[in-house]
């Protein structure tokens, strides 16, 4: 039997890229990976639900009035509980510190709903990114997965697609079309490819 590479899925709020990522490995499309874990930063968020409905375990790490060092150690247990070797962050709400990162270098993943460099960084996040592109006059926005370190979108590039801005686009409207358009093909083909070369050793 072919050896698949265990992820783990870190959420704060309703799951739409974690679904995304379901359906690829529904699809039989994540090839080289299996999803072990979703942990949520949140207790009740949709996210979980999804997991449960797609059989996959659950734990819940509260972020909400612990020190940063004790939330990381709650979710560096469930890690090694389940024995990930890939992490993705699916719209979890939370920076992580480079103690952390450096635990899993070029082994963790986010999806940033923006062409990195642009409108990223600490404060940009959901709806204040795409306020920011529109705001500012961009024709061309997107998506981009990249590497995780302890700078806010600040590790390597592993994708990114295009989007083009419309005229009579709202924040709203834009962050649909690009989550659509780029987010939900570009986080689980890129998981894929991680997995890939975790595979092939080509990660430390």
């Amino acid at each position: 039997m072919k050896k698949l590479v265990n992820v783990a899925v870190l959420v704060s709020g309703g799951g739409t890229n974690l679904q995304a990522i379901i359906d690829y490995a529904g699809e039989g499309k994540l090839e080289s990976g299996k999803i072990v874990k979703v942990i949520s930063s949140k207790a009740g968020v949709y996210a979980l639900e999804r997991a449960r409905e797609a059989e996959i375990d659950t734990a819940v790490v509260e972020r909400k009035g612990k020190k940063q060092e004790d939330f990381e150690s709650g979710i560096l247990r469930e890690l090694e509980d389940c024995k990930a070797e890939v992490i993705v962050l699916a719209g979890f709400m939370c920076i992580l510190s480079k103690n952390f990162t450096d635990r899993y270098k070029d082994r963790i993943i986010n999806v940033h709903p923006a062409l990195i460099p642009s409108f990223c960084g600490e404060g940009f996040y959901g709806l204040k990114v795409h306020e920011a592109a529109l705001s500012y006059g961009v024709k061309v926005t997107g998506a981009t997965v990249h590497y995780v370190n302890e700078i806010a979108d600040g590790g390597k590039i592993i994708m990114q697609r295009a989007v083009k801005v419309k005229e009579n686009d709202t924040p709203e409207k834009l962050q649909k079309r690009v989550m659509q358009e780029a987010e939900w093909k570009i986080l689980p083909a890129s998981l894929e490819l991680v997995c890939k070369k975790v595979l092939k050793g080509e990660t430390k």
